[in-house]
């Protein structure tokens, strides 16, 4: 049987109290063990290592050479098991650590700089790495661990990853505020067939589109899709520059950045998108992972949603 195998941490926290003190009395009072506790590790040490590491006299136990030997391991072992324990608690208190956080660029944008700052402030030492994607890399960089987890709308499903609802949100229109249809408390889908659509092109994963072509086809509308764009923040500016109107999430709405925007409660349908907790499956969150979602969750939680 190996050394490392018989060899126990109790038995080297003897040998080093006994080695600085020179007494199982003093030794004993260290470590708050009995006397015949410290002579039955010593012994048991000494059998594993076949060498004796005191030489014992009626007033003291005098370090061996093989002690002196041994010393320095001993306290080397020691104290890397004592670093791994201060460094799991780092951990666990989120005082040290790293998050990698997937989002697509407009996501990244609108929803997270309130809680990337709140986070930061409550875990200066936590490493916060934000990895904003096409929507078509989402799904991957989470599935093949590239980050902990991701915060989107996923479009497509991937058995490889699982997703739990952070904010359950609705479409809405996002239109200049002196447009006609900015007076209005709620408008409906099918007011929109007159209106030059800006719109996100299909099967690009935002999840928008398709939900608003299939609300169109529940209303009975035709939508006129007068640009078709590849990311969402095209679809605000060219929504600002009074190129038409376009629909987004709401959530996403309430953090515009352009003061002649306004937002619109769309209805007749009511068309639900969830923003979602991306993960890969089977695998759990860091503690600093887990309090980076949960600062999310706060801010979220914070946002006017129609």
């Amino acid at each position: 049987m190996s050394i490392e195998t018989q060899l126990s941490l109790r038995q080297l926290r003897a040998f080093v109290a006994v080695y600085r003190f020179g007494k199982l009395a003093s030794a004993a009072k260290s470590l708050a063990v009995t006397e015949p506790a410290i002579s039955v590790m010593l012994r048991q040490m000494e059998s594993v290592l076949n060498v004796r590491l005191f030489d014992r006299t009626a007033r003291a136990l005098i370090p061996t050479h093989a002690a002196h030997e041994a010393i320095g391991v001993a306290e080397r072992i020691l104290g890397d098991v004592a670093g791994l324990g201060e460094r799991m608690d780092d951990l666990g208190l989120c005082r040290a650590g790293r998050v990698r956080v997937a989002a697509t660029a407009t996501v990244g944008a609108v929803l997270m700089p309130g809680a990337v700052r709140r986070f930061r402030e409550r875990h200066p030492q936590v490493r916060l790495v934000l990895e904003d994607c096409a929507p078509d890399q989402f799904l991957a960089k989470v599935s093949s661990e590239q980050v902990d987890f991701g915060i989107g709308t996923p479009e497509q499903e991937d058995p490889q990853v699982e997703t739990r609802v952070l904010l359950r949100d609705h479409l809405c229109l996002v239109c200049e505020r002196d447009h006609p249809l900015a007076r209005r408390r709620q408008v409906r889908w099918r007011e929109l067939a007159r209106e030059p659509l800006i719109a996100v092109r299909q099967g690009l994963g935002y999840g928008v589109r398709r939900r608003m072509d299939a609300a169109a086809l529940s209303a009975g509308v035709t939508l006129d899709v007068a640009h078709e764009v590849n990311f969402l923040s095209s679809a605000f500016w060219m929504t600002a520059g009074g190129l038409g109107v376009s629909v987004w999430a709401s959530a996403l709405a309430a953090r515009m950045p352009y003061d002649n925007l306004t937002r619109c409660r769309l209805v007749g349908p009511r068309v639900p998108i969830d923003f979602s907790l991306v993960s890969k499956r089977g695998r759990s969150l860091s503690p600093a992972a887990q309090a980076f979602v949960q600062t999310l969750r706060e801010e979220l939680d914070s946002m006017e949603l129609l």
